[in-house]
């Protein structure tokens, strides 16, 4: 089973920073921000974390491959923790395929359909951030016991957030589990049928990738996963796992990564 990150766009948001490095190199307390979904996705059940990455990108792989040299000089200079820290990185069970032109998210899972290989798989957004590990092994759970369903994670957003969001429709099966009967893109907050917001965490059935060959461009001229999942659901049940806000972190904005960093260095040495 593969843990799928998406990675190859550009960073908007951060302009200028991310003009000469990727936004997903950007450090949050004390790694950079695809560490620690990398890190996560290693910590579930997948045995791999596949990242469909730009081949602009470099400073992903480089972060990701073995530095000996770099290793060597710090430990000569007594500095293990460094020494450790670069080794740690260089040692993740990381591969890349490419998203060679901008075309959605529902694009960038299907360039990695190979790797797959008919399997159930995780996505992980790149800029969502989970340090504790737990929502994905979670996810495993709920699919495993309604006969390897999609699962999407899902977190209450305020009334005044609702828009900004796709939200689900359904109905509680548990404290912390919906069965969803369908996806709502950005709904107006008079039209949502519910407050709980897609997070960023995802285990699809292998009947999702297959689906995303066929569909057709939607908003912004993009293939979008949410298309997909619109379909699989007219086919296969689907169930949402409702989360804590503090379960996770946004760092998609300037503002929301900054709250990361100092919500985590507290965590981390407060």
């Amino acid at each position: 089973m593969k843990a799928l990150i998406p990675a190859a766009g550009m960073g908007t948001r951060f302009l200028p920073a991310t003009k000469a490095q990727p936004k997903e190199m950007l450090l949050v307390v004390d790694r950079p921000a695809i560490q620690y979904v990398v890190e996560e996705g290693l910590a579930s059940s997948a045995d791999e974390v596949v990242i469909i990455n730009s081949r602009e990108k470099k400073a992903i792989e480089d972060h990701f491959s073995p530095a000996p040299e770099l290793e060597a000089a710090l430990r000569a200079k007594g500095k293990d923790a460094y020494a450790d820290a670069v080794a740690h990185a260089g040692s993740l069970n990381v591969s890349y395929v490419y998203q060679d032109e901008p075309l959605g998210l529902g694009h960038a899972i299907r360039c990695a359909a190979e790797k797959t290989a008919d399997e159930a798989f995780y996505v992980l957004l790149g800029d969502v951030l989970v340090p504790d590990n737990k929502m994905l092994p979670r996810m495993k759970e709920i699919s495993d016991a309604h006969r390897g369903a999609s699962v999407i994670a899902v977190v209450p957003v305020p009334d005044d957030q609702v828009s900004r969001f796709g939200v689900i429709a359904g109905e509680a099966v548990a404290d912390d589990v919906w069965k969803i009967d369908s996806l709502v893109e950005k709904p107006a907050l008079e039209d949502a049928p519910s407050n709980l917001a897609v997070f960023g965490r995802y285990l699809l059935s292998p009947r999702v990738m297959e689906l995303l060959a066929d569909v057709q461009p939607g908003v912004g001229g993009e293939i979008q996963l949410t298309d997909a999942l619109d379909a699989v659901l007219r086919e296969e049940e689907m169930y949402a796992l409702i989360i804590d806000p503090a379960d996770g972190f946004d760092t998609g904005t300037v503002e929301s990564w900054l709250e990361t960093n100092n919500v985590l260095y507290q965590r981390m040495h407060g």
